[in-house]
């Protein structure tokens, strides 16, 4: 019997006993089959093809294989770099990685109408963030790095200039652990033995607070009381430090000679002198030698003898990477309130230390409380307030002008006189005393960073300032030629801080209103580019550009800031020109004759300055009455119109030290 499958009809199937419906009769006749029958047959091995074999999964175990070996080798690297190398190879690898990823943002970014970004000023936004986010993340020498950036960031787009002001904040703290294994490296001893200190209160020590008074990006502060009665502040260099510097420097080197060749900036040239510096900072040995050199110059000269000071050196406890130095109490120059409030201290007497007096000695029973609490942030330095009045709400009594004069006294023999110049004069680095006769003691602290000009160069500066001053526009071409600089009226404003056009005039012009977005992208694009042709033209010859002057104009920037930050309580440029026309008189290197010619010039430069204070007077009126804020935001407001001429914008916190 077959079965219904083969196609069977309904007759059929009954006929072989099978009962069905009409329903299925119907169904299986409309499917009648006709072909013949054929037995199932497999199929020949030449029909299936060529064999395939079976999946092994061999270059996935392979590529996941590489790729654990790779997070592995990470790894290691990682935690070996971390434990014995400083971080110095994730932080040099973090720097190229971003530079490379900001470089190519510019290439890709940097024109009219940004591809990738809503506008230029975006690109720069992010840029800005992102190099400030890697600076602040790899710390120690990078923060130097942006702090220079930041004191020369008037070239720079105002984006960089609002995220690199922050760099002057507070650097974090080492552990005490840190502390300590630098100064046993050092000199092979305990900070016990080496300062016979005692952080348990023994008779005869002395004793040391483990937690640091100040800290920056190199170095950390401690307060000391030795056991002679001496209190001393203790400069420790952060223990990672002397491992990264290598490498620091390495990966600057090498960003700055990309970004020389991608953007086509004069930049590359600079960077071995400016890394020099940078390097000797690091060296405490050599900021001691600055620090006794500065007070011998200082003793030297009779109009700053009795009016600045230098905290002398204990060389016995200092070493590379430690430096102690005499503890000075006074007021940081940017607090106002404590400079000019009421004296409410004694009659001829000054404030705590000025003058060479010593200062009041500690009270051992409230120390020897302190250490047995067994404070981890024990603070042992008395509180010398007492000038503040019992209601504390008494100051120094001083005028800022006496204290601004002071200052730019000093730093302008340093450029004129002696050639010696301190280039990091911020407000941190200065503090202000009152002395017996009620005049102002100004303090410098952090000699680390010093230029030294060669007598031909402290020359043609005097020369070239007095040149500006009484608008010697030939001399002032002759210097500024000699220096590899073409456009001497760009120059001559950027050194001044003011409009200079005693040569090439030239105007500011303002973005006209009005303007479509497109077209004011586009002006802004122009304005940028300008601005970097002006920079390359401005430097011309750069291999005969004083690098000096790099660290010259910082100091000049920071100065100008100060005394606008204290209100512009004197008149800055005059005083910086009577320093330069002086020194062209007192300068060791000219005959007789020529001292003689030259003493007469001064006296008509005397003269000729009166005009300066006539344009110093006028805008001191205009601050009284309330129209402006001083000359130096006078000079400003004339510098933000010039800069836009070169597609610079500048900010107030620009010039704020």
């Amino acid at each position: 019997m077959i079965s219904p499958a083969f196609g069977l009809c309904s007759r059929c199937l009954q006929r072989s006993g099978f009962n069905t419906s009409r329903s299925f009769q119907i169904g299986f006749c409309r499917s009648l089959q006709t072909q013949r029958f054929q037995p199932f047959v497999p199929p020949s091995p030449s029909s299936l093809g060529k064999p395939t074999p079976a999946k092994t999964y061999r270059r996935t175990r392979k590529w996941a294989r590489r790729l654990f070996y790779l997070a592995l080798g990470t790894g290691v690297v990682y935690i070996l770099d971390r434990r014995y190398y400083a971080s110095c190879i994730t932080r040099s690898a973090r720097t190229f990685g971003l530079g490379l990823f900001v470089a190519l943002d510019y290439k890709i970014n940097f024109r009219a109408n940004p591809p990738f970004a809503p506008s230029i000023g975006a690109l720069h936004a992010r840029s800005a963030e992102r190099l400030a986010e890697l600076l602040k993340l790899n710390g120690g020498l990078y923060l130097k790095m942006g702090q220079a950036i930041a004191m020369q960031s008037a070239v720079l787009p105002p984006e960089f200039q609002k995220m690199f002001a922050k760099m002057f904040d507070d650097a974090p703290q080492n552990s005490w652990k840190d502390i300590e294994q630098v100064i046993q490296e050092d000199f092979g001893k305990s900070p016990e033995e080496v300062f016979g200190v005692s952080f348990s209160g023994d008779p005869g020590k002395g004793v040391m607070e483990r937690t640091a008074r100040a800290s920056a990006s190199v170095a950390q502060v401690h307060w000391a009381r030795l056991p002679n009665g001496n209190e001393v502040a203790i400069k420790v260099q952060k223990r990672e430090i002397a491992q990264q510097v290598g490498w620091d420097l390495w990966a600057f080197k090498v960003v700055t000679r990309i970004y020389t060749y991608w953007f086509d900036l004069p930049l590359y040239t600079l960077v071995p002198f400016v890394s020099e510096r940078l390097l000797l900072e690091t060296d405490f040995v050599n900021e001691a030698d600055n620090a006794e050199r500065m007070a011998i110059l200082v003793a030297g000269e009779p109009r700053l003898r009795g009016r600045v000071y230098v905290p002398k050196v204990c060389r016995e406890l200092s070493s590379r990477r430690v430096m102690t130095a005499e503890w000075i109490e006074g007021v940081r120059l940017w607090d106002k309130e404590n400079l000019t409030n009421p004296w409410k201290g004694g009659w001829r007497q000054g404030s705590p230390g000025a003058g060479g007096a010593p200062l009041d000695p500690p009270n051992k029973e409230d120390v020897a409380a302190t250490l047995r609490s067994n404070l981890v942030e024990e603070r042992l330095k008395p509180n010398r307030d007492w000038w503040k009045g019992s209601d504390g709400t008494g100051g120094l009594g001083l005028s800022l002008k006496a204290v601004m004069t002071e200052m730019i006294d000093l730093f302008s023999a340093q450029m004129f006189l002696w050639g010696w110049v301190h280039c990091d004069p911020h407000p941190g680095n200065i503090f202000i005393r009152r002395l017996p006769s009620g005049r102002p003691e100004l303090v410098l602290i952090d000699h680390g960073l010093y230029i030294h000009m060669k007598p031909e160069l402290r020359h043609q500066y005097s020369l070239f300032w007095k040149s500006l001053m009484t608008f010697d526009n030939k001399t002032l071409n002759a210097i500024v030629k000699s220096w590899g600089i073409n456009n001497a009226d760009i120059f001559a404003s950027a050194t001044l801080l003011r409009p200079y056009t005693g040569g090439d005039n030239f105007t500011s012009n303002e973005i006209k209103k009005g303007l479509s977005g497109k077209e004011l992208q586009e002006r802004h694009f122009e304005m940028q580019q300008k601005m970097r042709r002006g920079v390359r033209e401005m430097l011309g010859d750069e291999t005969k550009w004083p690098k000096e002057l790099i660290f010259i104009g910082r100091n000049l920037r920071i100065v100008q800031g100060n005394n606008q930050f204290l209100g512009s309580p004197v008149n800055r440029i005059k005083i910086t020109g009577n320093w330069a026309s002086r020194s062209l008189v007192d300068d060791p290197s000219l005959t007789y004759p020529q001292k003689i010619q030259n003493l007469g010039r001064h006296i008509i430069f005397k003269f000729v300055m009166l005009s300066s204070d006539i344009v110093f007077y006028a805008s001191k009126l205009r601050q009284v009455l309330g129209f402006g804020g001083g000359m130096e935001d006078d000079m400003e407001a004339q510098m933000k119109k010039i800069a836009k001429d070169l597609g610079v914008e500048l900010n107030h916190g620009v010039f704020e030290g």
